[in-house]
């Protein structure tokens, strides 16, 4: 790819999740970093991992995607992305056009999740143009919560804040009951 040139990006590994998920957490699409690793949220920079460790009082989990994997399901968390399809200039969401989303509805269909969390802005705007119109034609009904970005490009937030800005997550997880059963789209951070 040279500079400046925009390349099709298929995403090419699937969701995390078990029968235990009780929340669906879902980027845009995977970064360069992520797609060669084959596993969400792998750039280095990227503070998601050390905001979900922090979350759960827990060590930061290791860069092996088996590790992660662990630590997400062991926490009731499905990892996804909105994207199935797209093209992209390098890492920039801002960029992306062109968009075939991911099949969340046949997810839903497998396990029972209660709130769906995007993470940034753009990822937001996209589940709400492309995947919510079909999940409310299928009679989907899962809260949907919109959080910061964790990419280092949101240097505006520290890990404090973006700790404190991911605490819904554990609010949705200790919850006893999943609140699937109504539609309510938060865009705290769409501003």
């Amino acid at each position: 790819m040279t500079a400046g040139s925009t390349t099709h990006v298929t995403h090419e590994f699937g969701p995390i999740w078990d029968a235990r998920s009780r929340v669906l957490i879902l980027g845009s699409i995977p970064s360069p970093s992520s797609r060669e690793a084959g596993f969400y949220y792998m750039f280095p920079h990227n503070r998601f991992w050390p905001v979900l460790a922090a979350l759960f009082d827990q060590p930061v989990p290791g860069p092996d995607p088996a590790v992660r994997a662990r630590f997400a399901l062991n926490h009731c968390i499905a990892l996804w992305d909105v994207i199935q399809e797209c093209d992209i200039h390098g890492a920039s969401d801002a960029s992306i056009t062109n968009v075939v989303p991911t099949d969340i509805a046949g997810l839903l269909d497998r396990v029972p999740i209660g709130t769906i969390f995007t993470t940034g802005r753009k990822a937001g705007q996209l589940y709400r143009r492309y995947c919510l119109p079909i999940l409310q034609e299928k009679g989907y009904r899962s809260t949907m919560i919109n959080l910061p970005s964790t990419s280092p490009a949101n240097a505006a937030m520290s890990l404090a804040d973006l700790i404190k800005a991911y605490q819904p997550i554990r609010k949705a997880l200790d919850d006893k009951e999943p609140k699937s059963d109504r539609q309510d789209n938060h865009n705290d951070y769409d501003k």
